[in-house]
């Protein structure tokens, strides 16, 4: 039988705060600090591990929380969720992006629909239409190829898909996977759109209308913006457009487009990138075949995270560490350092995943909790972050919390040896110089250039950012928001705080308003 417990009820909670503290300037400085860096690592799925060797942890907190992810049931919480119970108490919805990558427990039927089925029958509908887009069969009015496909959403229908994009473009073009370059217009800011319009070839690109509901203003505006276009070069819109909704919205059976793919309620668009979301922009981008690969790597790693023994479970672990931070230790903050300007876009991803997920101060049942809950993400990729905020998190006031991502070798394959070290070879020894300069500091007579020390980090570290890597990454970080939802009882699936300013933005535009929401549309002059 689970139980939803606010997290300040459990025992083994109370327990963790009586826990000594842990130096990480000592543990990691000390004489042990090498063999320390070998036994704090848990393998990761694609040949990547998570190793936690500069976070503030020892034995006896580990098995604190340990005790911890037993009292407050992650696994069975976990079980439930892939199984199929409704898990989104908010929306009274099932949580399923899991299901999108591979079945973990038993056949899920909602609606009376088998959904893995469902999901996958989307996958194969992607996979033909864009094999039909690579050879010609599917061709613009003058029956050429296209050459660029574009995605019109907004929020989880733009970053976590542009974020993979990004990620694995070089890697697509070094492989001879690259069929057609992507773009993504998702702010309503005309400039957004007219940025993307000027820089395609409007007669040769494909565009990817993303919106579940099929009301959504801000892509909907988007999409008469680029009808527009389209009508002005004369050429013909449904010819041009593909559709990413529910069945059941108003875009799904519509002529203006060339074929409609579906996603459900029971995926919220945060965690959308393995569903018809990213499916048709990735498949159209790189082919199917490399969004299996990415699918593949997301599904290895769903199965490390359904592992009970959470010392072995890496998402679980980088849960359980970070509440340990935002609970006991008082950390507001968590930044994301990937060594990989492939990821650029990988943090702002998360951003949103993690905020949006447990930034709430209600529990599951609407009421207010006594805890701090969700912190604030936010990050840049490495060596670029070095020259900028780093200053701040080596020597301000506050202590932040640091994640950070590295791979031994690059995606290109190719390198230049300068002053006796490759590219590469200088961005991983930054990378490892960063987390023991943060963790032990220096001292110096001079305060000035004096480093506390002290900032606790953890890094996964692979090989090489591959399709399977990339879904493994982005698992990982699902699944650690996931089970630190379940840790602070809050409903991660939901999120109310979004749609207020959307509420108020429409009456602005009907002139409904009163007192300072008239004064500020004024200001503007609407």
């Amino acid at each position: 039988m689970i139980s939803w417990n606010n997290l300040d009820t459990l025992e083994s909670f109370k327990e963790l705060g009586t826990v000594k503290k842990v130096s990480v300037k000592t543990a990691l400085g000390g004489a042990g600090g090498a063999e320390r860096v070998k036994k704090y690592s848990v393998p990761m799925a694609c040949g990547m591990s998570f190793n936690y060797a500069a976070k503030a942890v020892d034995d006896d907190v580990l098995s604190a929380l340990a005790k911890l992810a037993s009292e407050a049931q992650l696994a069975d919480k976990f079980a439930a969720l892939y199984n199929g119970e409704v898990i989104n108490t908010g929306e009274k919805r099932l949580v399923l992006h899991q299901l999108t990558r591979g079945q973990l427990g038993d056949d899920v039927v909602a609606d009376g629909v088998n959904k893995r089925e469902f999901y996958v029958n989307q996958q194969k509908r992607i996979a033909e239409f864009a094999a039909k887009v690579h050879d010609g069969t599917i061709a613009n009015g003058n029956g050429e190829k296209f050459t660029t496909v574009v995605q019109i959403g907004i929020g989880g229908s733009d970053l976590g898909p542009r974020a993979i994009y990004i990620a694995l473009e070089n890697w697509a073009k070094k492989t001879g996977n690259f069929k057609l370059e992507a773009r993504f217009i998702s702010n309503v800011d005309p400039d957004d759109a007219a940025a993307v319009l000027n820089g395609i070839d409007v007669a040769h690109s494909l565009f990817v209308l993303v919106s579940k509901s099929g009301t959504t203003l801000e892509t909907l505006t988007n999409e008469s913006f680029v009808k527009d276009a389209l009508k002005k070069a004369g050429l013909d819109a449904s010819k041009h457009m593909i559709a990413v909704t529910s069945e059941t919205s108003p875009l799904a059976k519509s002529s203006d487009y060339l074929a409609a793919f579906f996603m459900d309620d029971y995926i919220g668009g945060r965690f959308s990138s393995c569903s018809a979301v990213g499916g048709a922009i990735l498949s159209l981008a790189f082919g199917a075949d490399v969004f299996a690969k990415f699918l593949e790597g997301a599904a290895a790693e769903d199965k490390l995270a359904a592992e009970k023994d959470a010392l072995k479970n890496p998402a679980m672990l980088d849960a359980l560490i970070g509440v340990y931070e935002r609970n006991i230790l008082g950390y507001d903050c968590t930044a994301v350092l990937p060594y990989s300007q492939a990821l650029s876009r990988f943090p702002a991803h998360l951003q949103q995943a993690d905020m949006e997920s447990n930034g709430k101060s209600v529990n599951r049942f609407g009421e207010p909790v006594s805890y701090k809950t969700g912190p604030v993400i936010f990050g840049e990729p490495g060596t670029n972050g070095q020259h900028s905020f780093y200053q701040l998190l080596h020597q301000g006031t506050d202590i932040i919390p640091l994640q950070f991502i590295g791979f031994k070798n690059s995606q290109i394959g190719t390198d230049v040896d300068i002053q006796g070290s490759t590219s590469q070879q200088k961005l991983c020894a930054n990378v490892a110089a960063q987390i023991v300069a943060f963790a032990c500091g220096k001292d110096d007579d001079n305060n000035n250039k004096r480093f506390e020390g002290e900032r606790p980090s953890s890094i996964i570290i692979g090989d090489e950012l591959t399709p399977e890597a990339m879904g493994a990454l982005l698992s990982h970080f699902e699944n650690k928001i996931m089970f630190q939802g379940f840790l602070w009882n809050v409903n991660s699936f939901d999120q109310e705080g979004v749609q207020l300013g959307k509420v108020l933005a429409k009456k602005v535009l009907a002139h409904e308003t009163d007192g300072a929401l008239k004064v500020y549309s004024d200001l503007f002059g609407i």
